[in-house]
């Protein structure tokens, strides 16, 4: 590699970490006590792929939103208990709408 080449690498690795840092300049992710709720609306799509999985639709936006999950991790922490439980509440939501 000549020293141009090394330098131009330095560079794009000097534009990089830039980059990486405006990012976390960001106000939603600089401020922990902010949260930033999106909604998945619509879901059309559920895709498995080796060890994860997403769930695809429209955000509040009408936007196109993928979320990706880990599958282990999602089976292990999303049980039946939690399923049977989210039914239930769904059922009293419907029944008192």
């Amino acid at each position: 590699m000549t020293p141009i080449e090394i330098n131009e690498k330095t560079n794009e690795q000097k534009e990089f970490d830039q980059l990486k840092k405006d990012f976390l300049k960001m106000p939603e992710l600089e401020n922990q006590d902010v949260e930033k709720h999106i909604w998945l609306n619509d879901i059309n799509t559920f895709q498995s792929y080796k060890n994860e999985f997403c769930l695809r639709g429209v955000d509040e936006d009408g936007k196109d939103l993928t979320i990706w999950f880990d599958s282990y991790d999602f089976l292990k922490w999303v049980d039946k208990s939690k399923i049977d439980y989210i039914k239930e509440n769904l059922i009293k939501y419907l029944k008192n709408k």
